[in-house]
């Protein structure tokens, strides 16, 4: 048995076999943040000759890409990218996602934006029938905390701030529990809409365009075509 650990040692590995057919000298990847990301950096740092750098989603990964000898771009420097990787708190059998348990989750959502594909990279415990057991990260403008706070519970959810952290855009997080999240696109909508809120983890309306999932049995592929042609 794999541990998780090794689950994502094992994906990570995968990514970055999925990722070098599309290295070349001028190309510049998106990178996300997580723990499944700092093992996928260190498995394609061993490749940075190969590529130009990367667009870091947060200080985090920014940093430890740097110290790896990978160069890292400004968005602002970057018209267009390849692929953007990024892991996931869970992601759906339709490739929609919750996002943001590192905090992260505004800063991924602009940087997948600027990709031509995300790539999803999981260990199969992220991989749910119905979104929503893990709580809903929502990134908000300091001094709209509790009115956020309200208009979540009015949605049936129970926001919580998250204690000591402030995100790498000077906001708080709040997580929100107690979601059955069976419209993912429709509830990422309606929260992003509320004032104050700059955004939420619901990755539904630009999901996912692959999944690499690990499991027991290796590295599954998951892409969004296989799943609209089950749903068709």
């Amino acid at each position: 048995m794999f541990t998780q650990d090794e689950l994502k040692q094992n994906v990570a590995r995968a990514a970055v076999q999925y990722v070098l057919p599309f290295l070349k000298p001028d190309t510049i990847l998106g990178v996300g943040t997580g723990s499944t990301v700092d093992m996928f950096i260190d498995a394609l740092a061993v490749h940075k000759d190969r590529f130009q750098g990367a667009v870091s989603s947060s200080e985090r990964s920014s940093a430890r890409m740097k110290a790896l000898g990978i160069s890292v771009f400004d968005l602002n420097q970057v018209e267009s990218m390849p692929l953007y990787v990024d892991g996931a708190d869970e992601v759906d059998h339709d490739l929609c996602m919750i996002k943001g348990g590192g905090g992260a989750l505004t800063r991924e959502k602009i940087v997948a934006s600027v990709a031509d594909r995300f790539i999803c990279i999981a260990d199969e415990s992220k991989l749910v029938n119905t979104l929503g057991r893990f709580p809903l990260p929502v990134e908000v403008v300091p001094m709209a905390r509790e009115a956020v706070a309200r208009r979540l519970i009015r949605l049936d959810g129970r926001p919580g701030l998250r204690e000591g952290f402030i995100t790498d855009n000077g906001c708080e997080i709040l997580d929100v529990s107690g979601l059955i999240i069976d419209a993912p696109a429709e509830l990422e909508q309606t929260i992003n809409n509320i004032p104050g809120v700059v955004s939420c983890g619901l990755f539904a309306l630009s999901g996912a365009d692959i999944v690499l999932l690990s499991t027991q049995k290796g590295v599954r592929q998951i892409d969004r075509l296989q799943v609209g042609d089950l749903e068709s």
